[in-house]
């Protein structure tokens, strides 16, 4: 599959409407979720395993979108299946207030990976060009000298790009996905949550107060993909009407990622080798 038609670098300005919220995928889900998208894990489990070993590389995916979209889903078909101990899962919610006395990418910093690791962000350090956008809630203490409401969000942007740039020289690779999802479907998801008692506990009463920007959302959405994306960062809009295909792209996406770092197990070499040797011979003479 052609990844790069959902891959945004930056390199030219988009519109988001341009990119589809389903490319009409809903009628292969059984055999995207029972052929395609298995050997696609164990890939992926198989290259997770090498990285966390080497110890070479970390990577920070970003999940980004409204709510209903299929973040929590991909976590729990794909991530999950990745070994816990290269694994660190974070939600950043609602800053609390020990964090909102800090620089609002302070709170990012326990969440990214270390070497080896695969960090997921459900939720992420966008939320911070995001939400204070639409809400206007930003305190007077979290404008830079010399920037106001308006001017604000191209100096975050510039540092969101500065930051992720760091990161990438550091060997932590960045790859975000935005999951692109109707106003329409997301309704139906919502209702559906909220008339099965089974589903109302991932039922939150703000998830229909915000469909009231749903406009206003994709205005920021369109902006922070156009001026956060990068070649060392890429943003991939998925069209997320189509959950299994999307599960499947996030798959694909990441082997993609993975197989371009190459990891490698360890190679015991020198006197570590010999002493291996030595050890396996006593073992085996019990």
């Amino acid at each position: 599959m052609n990844l790069n038609r959902y891959k945004i670098t930056g390199n030219e300005r988009i519109n988001l409407n341009d990119y589809p919220t389903t490319e009409n995928k809903s009628h292969d889900n059984e055999k995207i979720r029972d052929e395609i998208i298995p050997p696609l894990v164990d890939r992926l489990k198989d290259l997770h395993l090498r990285m966390n070993a080497e110890e070479k590389h970390g990577v920070l995916v970003v999940l980004q979108a409204l709510d209903a979209a299929g973040k929590d889903e991909s976590i729990s078909y794909i991530f999950s299946n990745l070994n816990p101990q290269g694994l660190k899962t974070t939600t950043l919610g609602k800053p609390t207030e020990e964090e909102m006395k800090h620089d609002y990418l302070w709170r990012l910093h326990d969440a990214l990976p270390a070497r080896g690791e695969v960090g997921i962000l459900n939720r992420s350090h966008y939320e911070e060009v995001i939400a204070p956008r639409i809400h206007d809630v930003l305190l007077e203490g979290d404008y830079p000298e010399g920037t106001d409401e308006n001017t604000i969000w191209p100096f975050r942007f510039e540092q969101i790009r500065n930051y992720e740039k760091y990161l990438h020289e550091n060997n932590f690779h960045i790859v975000k996905f935005f999951f692109n999802m109707s106003k329409h479907e997301q309704k139906e998801r919502l209702l559906e949550r909220m008339k099965d008692p089974d589903k109302q506990w991932e039922f939150s009463f703000s998830d229909v107060e915000e469909r009231e920007y749903w406009d206003d959302y994709q205005k920021v959405f369109e902006e922070m993909l156009n001026e956060t994306a990068t070649d060392y960062a890429p943003w991939y809009v998925l069209p997320a009407d189509d959950e299994w295909h999307s599960r499947r792209l996030v798959n694909e996406i990441m082997v993609d990622l993975l197989e371009r770092l190459d990891p490698k197990y360890p190679e015991m070499t020198g006197e570590d080798k010999e002493k291996l040797e030595e050890y396996i011979k006593r073992l085996e003479s019990e």
